[in-house]
C-alpha cells in the first residue's frame, strides 16, 4: 500500500475516532456548555427540589413545598440589577398577562427569588414588582431566610453567581419550570416569554 494512502487512511481513522468520542461525550453533540448540559439533564430526568424556607414581598414566611400542587415559573434576581434581571422582570410581567387565566385560578404561580437577601428585604422585592407593572395576580417575590437555604436553592436550580467587582453580580439568567410535584422539569432562556407561555400552556393542557 502506498505511503500516501496509508497516511490518508490513518488520518481518517483518527478523525472518525475523535468524532465518535465527541458524539458520546457531548450526548449526541447536544452538550457544549454546562448550561446546555444542565437543561438536557433536567429535561431527561426531572429533579425533586428541596424544601427551603422563604420570606415573601409582604413579609410572610412560607416554604417552597407549600407551593406544590400547581405549576411554578421561577427566576433568580437581585433588585439592584440593571441588566439581565430587567429582562426577566419584563418576561414575568408579560407572562402575567399571557397566562392570566391559570394564574388567577391557582394552577400556576410566578416566583422571583432574590440571591441577594441581605439587601433585598420585602420592601425592595415589592418595589421591583411594581416597577415592572405587577397586576397583583399570581406573582410572588421572595428571599431565602438564611445562607444555607440560598446555597441549597442555588445548587438545585443550577444558579451561577459571581461578584462583578462593582458591587453587583454576574449570573445566569433563565426561567425554570417546576411541576405540581415539586420537580424541576425544564429551563428556558430569558427574553423569550412567548416560548415559555406556549410550553406552560401545553403542560396545562395535558
Amino acid at each position: 500500500m502506498p505511503n500516501r494512502l496509508r497516511t490518508l487512511l490513518a488520518s481518517l481513522c483518527i478523525v472518525a475516532s475523535g468524532g465518535a468520542a465527541l458524539w458520546v461525550a457531548t450526548d449526541g453533540l447536544r452538550v457544549f456548555t454546562t448550561e446546555t448540559a444542565r437543561r438536557v439533564s433536567v429535561r431527561a430526568a426531572p429533579r425533586l427540589l428541596p424544601d427551603v424556607a422563604l420570606q415573601d414581598d409582604a413579609g410572610a414566611r412560607f416554604a417552597l413545598a407549600d407551593l406544590r400542587g400547581r405549576w411554578l415559573l421561577v427566576d433568580f434576581i437581585y433588585t439592584r440589577c440593571l441588566s439581565c434581571c430587567n429582562v426577566l422582570g419584563g418576561d414575568f410581567a408579560q407572562l402575567q398577562q399571557n397566562l392570566a387565566a391559570p394564574l388567577r385560578d391557582g394552577r400556576l404561580r410566578l416566583l422571583s427569588i432574590s440571591f441577594d437577601p441581605a439587601h433585598d428585604a420585602p420592601a425592595e422585592l415589592a418595589a421591583r414588582k411594581r416597577r415592572f407593572g405587577d397586576h397583583g395576580i399570581g406573582w410572588t417575590a421572595a428571599r431565602p431566610l438564611d445562607a444555607a437555604g440560598l446555597a441549597t436553592l442555588g445548587h438545585a436550580f443550577g444558579l451561577k453567581v459571581v461578584e462583578d467587582g462593582m458591587g453587583g453580580y454576574v449570573h445566569n439568567a433563565s426561567i425554570a419550570l417546576v411541576d405540581p410535584r415539586g420537580r424541576l422539569v425544564d429551563v428556558f432562556d430569558a427574553g423569550a416569554p412567548g416560548q415559555v407561555a406556549a410550553a406552560v400552556q401545553r403542560r396545562l393542557a395535558q
